[in-house]
């Protein structure tokens, strides 16, 4: 089970290192002298559009977790190999993330709703 477990997170941390074992043609990385940055580089926009926006990326980031942890249950499931005590503790953590993404899923929706109601441009999302 450690063989496949080393494996495993050998793998993923070759994906996610193989963006900076690219190649580099074509890439020009600025100086700082040659930033430059506008007067008004805060955010733009009234509170509740960055409240907004701060919650749509909350719940994307709530949705990809949940993904990603129903992979890692399924990997978990198929490399249980019989052993009654793994195997719930993948189903569990399976239903666990299913409901993570319907819960990010549901806030999406809600916040598009609540959105489109309280602006008054239309009855309908």
């Amino acid at each position: 089970m450690t063989k496949i477990k080393y494996i495993f997170y050998s793998v993923c941390g070759l994906f996610l290192l193989l963006p900076f074992f690219a190649s580099a043609e074509g890439v020009v990385i600025p100086d700082v002298a040659d930033v430059v940055v506008p007067p008004n580089a805060g955010p733009t926009g009234s509170i509740v559009d960055i409240l907004q926006n701060f919650m749509y990326w909350l719940l994307a980031v709530v949705g990809i977790l949940g993904v990603i942890s129903f992979i890692i249950s399924g990997i978990m499931y198929l490399t249980a190999a019989g052993n009654e005590s793994q195997i719930e503790r993948a189903k569990k953590t399976m239903i666990y993330s299913i409901v993570g993404v319907i819960v990010s899923m549901l806030g999406v929706i809600i916040m598009k709703a609540a959105t489109t109601l309280l602006s008054g441009n239309s009855s309908s999302f």
